[in-house]
């Protein structure tokens, strides 16, 4: 691969990045003069709302969601949503799906602009190590369970690189007992179009959000997985057994999922051939600016929902 080509290549991909910027920018200054009066509006609105402009959020970085459901109830995901947490995209994708509110640390507050989006969206902030942050916090989202809201927390605390599931923190399902509602696991995995896991939008570590996002930005496409595990009951049960559950079914779930890959990678692993000079010129063209310039919004066609 000359060096010529390797220089056009990023310079493509720079300015399809600036483009994308620049529909986020227009898209973040839309969401906050929404997000004004955002709280007053109905629940109704409110979650359409918010479910709209995420999945717009989703097709400006070119992310395609794979739902896989396991639920057919309309009113299904009224209870508490557990899920890995691998990005800042995750809430985003979350909501695409289904509208809800969020626990999330403390933290995020004080980031700038998504900070305080996230506040007018009615985000529960949490200090962590906080008995008494806790206490409150559990209080409003038993209130918030009995009404058959979808409330969604990130038992693990933390994000990861999504290949596996770190320990779940059973605090944050005590809600879910005390409200007598339903848990609803599910795992997320994000994939590059050949299925690959895509450690693209991993937060970790110590990548700042600026960073994190242009990374995204530069990425041509991303997929992600969004898959249910069966609901389970919290009414009676025990805490710690209940997450440890949790924790199991969106495990085996993910470990499925990389298996999968895995087995349809395997009769290829002994060769590899580099591609010709020909086929780098079309793989070129096929990521021309036009190309991606056109591609549409997110649509239920490419919202792909698999009802089992």
């Amino acid at each position: 691969m000359s060096s010529q080509y390797l220089a056009e290549a990023t310079l493509l991909t720079h300015l399809i990045a600036i483009i994308r910027s620049l529909r986020f920018v227009a898209h973040l200054c839309k969401g906050l003069a929404i997000a004004l009066i955002y709280p007053y509006l109905q629940l109704s609105a409110r979650r359409k709302i918010l479910q709209k402009w995420s999945r717009k959020l989703l097709s400006i970085f070119n992310i395609t969601i794979n739902f896989q459901d396991s639920c057919s109830a309309d009113n299904c995901y009224q209870g508490l949503i557990i899920t890995n947490h691998i990005s800042w995209l995750d809430v985003f994708v979350l909501n695409a799906i289904v509208p809800m509110r969020f626990v999330a640390k403390s933290e995020v507050r004080r980031w700038p602009v998504i900070g305080w989006l996230c506040e007018r969206v009615q985000t529960f902030f949490i200090e962590r190590g906080s008995a008494r942050s806790a206490a409150r916090i559990n209080v409003q989202l038993v209130e918030l369970l009995k009404r058959g809201e979808s409330l969604a927390v990130f038992p693990e605390g933390t994000t990861t690189e999504g290949t596996s599931v770190a320990h779940f923190h059973s605090s944050l399902i005590q809600p879910a007992i005390d409200a007598g509602a339903k848990v609803f696991p599910m795992a997320i995995r994000y994939h590059d179009r050949q299925g690959m896991h895509s450690k693209v939008p991993a937060y970790i570590d110590e990548v700042s959000f600026g960073a994190s996002l242009w990374t995204i930005l530069t990425t041509r496409e991303l997929h992600v997985q969004l898959v249910s595990t069966p609901v389970l009951e919290a009414s009676g049960a025990e805490r710690r057994q209940l997450t440890l559950q949790a924790q199991q079914n969106i495990s085996a779930m993910l470990d499925s999922l990389h298996a999968v890959v895995k087995k349809r990678e395997q009769p290829f692993q002994e060769k590899v051939l580099e591609p010709t000079q020909d086929e780098l010129q079309a793989e070129m063209h096929f990521q021309s600016l036009y190309g991606v310039l056109l591609n549409p919004p997110m649509s239920s066609e490419n919202m792909r929902r698999e009802v089992k």
